[in-house]
């Protein structure tokens, strides 16, 4: 299973990525290991997910979900919760 999930971090903003083991990428993020975004950004906690049978699949609406503004993002997690 691989999956899609918007961070948001401590200055508010939020960054999105794809991973096979959230769990695992999250502490990465966490920890500073995870990406050089999140390196300079502290991560606080996962907003949002959603689970793709196929990593293409997970690619191709990350890439959807990274071009929306952050209005609309906040509006897709808004919609889940």
């Amino acid at each position: 299973m691989w999956y899609i999930y918007i961070l948001k971090c401590a200055d508010n903003s939020l960054y999105t990525g794809v991973t096979n083991n959230l769990k695992r990428r999250f502490n990465e993020h966490k920890n500073k290991t995870g990406g050089n975004y999140t390196r300079a950004h502290k991560v606080e906690k996962i907003l949002y997910t959603e689970e793709y049978k196929t990593k293409s699949q997970a690619l191709k609406r990350e890439a959807q979900i990274k071009k929306l503004r952050r209005k609309n993002k906040l509006n897709l997690i808004m919609l889940k919760n």
